[in-house]
């Protein structure tokens, strides 16, 4: 079952013309929309199912500065300052609380990796505490575990996905943008290098700029074009609940994560618990993402699936041949893994007595598309004047997501960007220097 999101109306006419074209609806394809209608720009925002109908809805909803890369922080500072200000702006919640973040384990070697992410706390300013075992009992109100200790981030916090994709993009519409849902990108027109329009299967679009926010579908759309973008999708399970007592805001354990919705419910599910599926992506991208397939070992389970033959990492997306593949696949929307829901609420019902009686509304499966350092791209694409990459966010996009949109906007634009740009270049990938595998 998919997650209910807020749904959006169609611009059922196509523009003739625009500045730039959004691909994909999601919270980074909408912020980015969003950002541009902002500075001036004639924007349209093309999806080929419904806003946010893929990952950006099926996430946990953390907007974190804590436990990031640090190439990540500056980017994750801006976005954290968007979201405050995003509802105001807009004139629509998003959702977003600044709730705090609880971290809590009784893994002795995870505390000490917390510990030693201070100093990057430190040096960007992210206010956390440490917390003793003590500490940590009395921040979760269970009676089952004994935590070794935790972490305290104070200024993190959660949206909402079933609302904020949905929000900004409506947010870009009162500024002038236009939305076209199950409208699927089918490729660029190009003349002397440079990104003259695009054609989608609803017609043509004259366009100086493009970007692809495709999330999991980019690396396709980029290889019809002749463009490498090293990418590997990984299937991850949650939960949402019905509605239930309030255990806490937002909280991570080893064995479960959990965040509180606005009506009360909850979406849980279990950090670093992911299959990943063998294609022919996979296969073509092996060597790159083989450090960080070593690094995850234990935490990815490997097997075949229906990715294999079918989707955004198949033989027919990798060759590139066939325009309609997108418009074929509306809505990338695996079914969950069944052990990983059971073992989700046998994990939280064992560590909370008042939740023995939880109940689940519904599960879903999601992809997330990684880059091999997991570290997102926003960078323009030196091959092809005009065309622009926002994709590989490794799980991280949807608290990045407004500072993603924002960085994209200024390369499009053409103003001097808020952030260094360079961690979060397509080239780090493809012109053979060695990759540092970040933090998932």
């Amino acid at each position: 079952m998919s997650p209910v999101v807020r749904s959006v109306s169609s611009d059922e006419a196509l523009p003739k013309a625009v500045d730039a074209v959004v691909v994909g609806a999601g919270i980074v394809g909408t912020a980015s929309a969003y950002f541009l209608a902002k500075r001036g720009f004639s924007v349209a925002l093309l999806e080929k199912g419904h806003v946010a109908c893929e990952q950006s809805s099926r996430t946990w909803g953390w907007c974190r500065q804590q436990n990031r890369d640090p190439r990540e922080m500056p980017l994750s500072l801006i976005s954290m300052r968007l979201w405050a200000n995003l509802a105001t702006d807009i004139g629509q919640d998003l959702g977003f609380r600044r709730t705090g973040l609880i971290y809590t384990t009784d893994n002795a070697a995870m505390l000490a990796g917390w510990e030693a992410w201070r100093p990057t706390a430190r040096e960007f300013g992210v206010e956390t505490h440490m917390l003793s075992a003590a500490e940590a009992g009395n921040r979760i109100p269970e009676t089952r575990r004994k935590w070794v200790g935790g972490l305290h981030s104070v200024a993190d916090g959660k949206a909402e996905p079933a609302i904020a994709a949905p929000a900004l993009a409506e947010g870009a519409r009162a500024l002038g943008a236009t939305i076209h849902q199950n409208c699927a990108a089918r490729g660029l027109d190009v003349a002397n290098g440079r990104v003259t329009g695009i054609h989608t299967e609803k017609g043509y679009i004259r366009a100086d700029a493009v970007l692809c926010a495709a999330g999991a579908w980019a690396s396709g759309f980029l290889g019809r074009h002749g463009i490498v973008f090293p990418q590997a999708s990984v299937r991850q399970t949650a939960v949402r609940t019905k509605r239930t007592v309030n255990v806490g805001e937002v909280l991570y354990s080893p064995d479960f994560a959990m965040t509180r919705r606005l009506d009360g419910s909850y979406t849980m599910a279990i950090s670093g618990r992911a299959s990943l599926e063998v294609t022919p992506q996979g296969i073509r991208f092996a060597r790159e993402f083989l450090p960080q397939f070593i690094k995850r070992l234990k935490a990815v389970q490997m097997g075949f699936g229906r990715s294999f033959f079918a989707g955004p990492e198949s033989l027919d997306a990798l060759l590139g041949k066939d325009p309609t593949i997108f418009e074929r696949n509306r809505v990338l929307g695996p079914a969950p893994n069944r052990r990983l829901v059971n073992a989700i609420m046998d994990n939280v019902r064992g560590t909370f007595p008042q939740l023995a009686g939880l109940e689940i509304d519904h599960a879903w499966g999601a992809y997330v598309d990684c880059t091999p350092d997991a570290v997102p791209v926003v960078s323009g694409i030196e091959e092809l004047g005009g065309f622009y990459l926002a994709a590989g966010c490794s799980g991280h996009g949807f608290g990045l997501g407004p500072g993603l949109g924002y960085l994209a906007a200024e390369l499009i634009t053409n103003e001097t960007p808020s952030v260094d740009p360079t961690p979060f270049q397509l080239a780090r990938l493809t012109n053979g220097s060695k990759i540092k595998v970040g933090s998932l």
